[in-house]
């Protein structure tokens, strides 16, 4: 733990958000805390410039830890950028909006099928038709429920494995329909990769069934594209939120994958809670999790570039964010993940996930979304004894901050 003074004693001091209400539209929330309209810019701190239009709001999402953590091995200790975001978006009018999101962490080369960059998470623009009707157009994340997925992720200590695996900012149209203000109904079609099938999943892929013997050849999809259905649903004056979901996805030629997501979230002044459910049903190992774990077991000469047929995934999750003083916040989440591979006797129901999180955080600057924080992650990985592997545990102690920089 010597390592973890050191990062302790050398990390930098810094704060945090506050508290706020689920948007039913979705999109990137704040975990707690007012909306971004509570949060005086830099600009105006420095300029004292008085903001008088929507129409240009510039961020920079920025996380940043010190950490001891042992994956799999030895405790190391390391400092690293956990997110680094840029955003712009805006109300050109009160009915045309957009939003631009980019990671500059991430790789920019263009990929085959949507030319766009991996970085890019949004570019995307949309029109309201009126009150009840809006159209949006371009690359966004896709409109799957669970509140976990609508966080911003600079406020994200660790995905579940579900999520960490989800390649979820896709190109393409959405339609939402509000009947009254506290529910929204989502229609959306995208791609379902970003780049071409081979550069998403490599070349010559066999799809393994039945045995790690028996693999046959995956034929590209002439029309890979993912339908999804949501509702977002308000009650209780906000404090009773939902974002339910079913999505449809063509993976290959007669390959397809169907997800639920299922998320409930009581948000109270100073307390909130939410619990989702994500399930989901691949012909071909869509989030590759199985695929990792065990394709090592199948020969090399006969599948160079294997994924499993027939897999199965359940997620749950629960978090807990609770001021219990002013200025201070509570973090808690776990998380309970199932894998199976439906199609191998030896590899049903072979994979259980347990993951436990827990922050304390300070955000005593009142207009800034800017927190410091310490966490502590755990994992917890447990496999039947059919499969062929061992148990393994990860854990991982983090000092850094976290920082939503509205600049303009």
């Amino acid at each position: 733990m010597k390592r973890f003074k050191i990062v302790l004693s050398s990390a930098l001091v810094m704060t945090c958000q506050l508290v706020t209400g689920q948007n039913v539209t979705g999109g990137d929330v704040m975990d707690i805390g007012q909306s971004d309209t509570n949060i005086v810019s830099i600009s105006q701190r420095l300029f004292n410039l008085e903001k008088k239009t929507d129409a240009f709001n510039f961020y920079v999402n920025y996380a940043f830890s010190g950490s001891e953590s042992n994956e799999k091995g030895p405790w190391q200790a390391r400092f690293f950028a956990r997110q680094i975001r840029l955003e712009i978006k805006g109300n050109i009018t009160d009915k045309l909006f957009y939003r631009f999101r980019h990671r500059l962490n991430r790789s920019n080369a263009a990929k085959g099928w949507d030319n766009f960059a991996k970085a890019t998470d949004y570019l995307m623009v949309g029109y309201r038709f009126s009150k009840q009707w809006s159209v949006s157009l371009g690359k966004k994340s896709q409109a799957w429920g669970g509140f976990e997925y609508d966080e911003n992720p600079v406020y994200i200590y660790q995905f579940s494995d579900f999520q960490n695996n989800m390649d979820n900012a896709k190109v393409g149209a959405m339609v939402a329909f509000s009947p009254i203000s506290s529910q929204e109904f989502i229609a959306e079609v995208t791609g379902t990769n970003n780049g071409t099938f081979n550069e998403d999943f490599g070349d010559d892929v066999m799809l393994v069934s039945k045995n790690v013997n028996n693999v046959t050849p995956v034929e590209t999809s002439n029309n890979p594209l993912t339908y999804i259905l949501g509702w977002n649903g308000s009650f209780l004056d906000n404090k009773l939120q939902t974002r339910w979901s079913y999505g449809f996805m063509s993976q290959a030629r007669g390959l397809y994958a169907r997800s639920w997501i299922f998320g409930q979230k009581l948000n109270l002044d100073r307390f909130q809670l939410y619990f989702d459910y994500m399930g989901e049903w691949n012909d071909m190992d869509r989030l590759g999790i199985a695929t990792s774990d065990l394709k090592g077991f199948v020969p090399s000469d006969i599948a160079s570039n294997p994924r499993f047929s027939k897999v199965h995934y359940n997620t749950f999750i629960t978090k807990m964010n609770w001021q219990f003083i002013p200025q201070w916040n509570l973090m808690l989440k776990g998380t309970y993940e199932t894998a199976s591979v439906t199609s191998i006797k030896e590899y049903k129901n072979y994979r259980k996930s347990i993951a436990y999180f827990a922050s304390i955080e300070y955000y005593p600057v009142k207009d800034q979304d800017l927190r410091v924080f310490l966490a502590f992650l755990g994992h917890s990985y447990v496999f039947n004894k059919t499969c062929g592997l061992s148990d393994y545990n990860t854990a991982n102690i983090e000092l850094g901050f976290k920082y939503r920089m509205k600049l303009f």
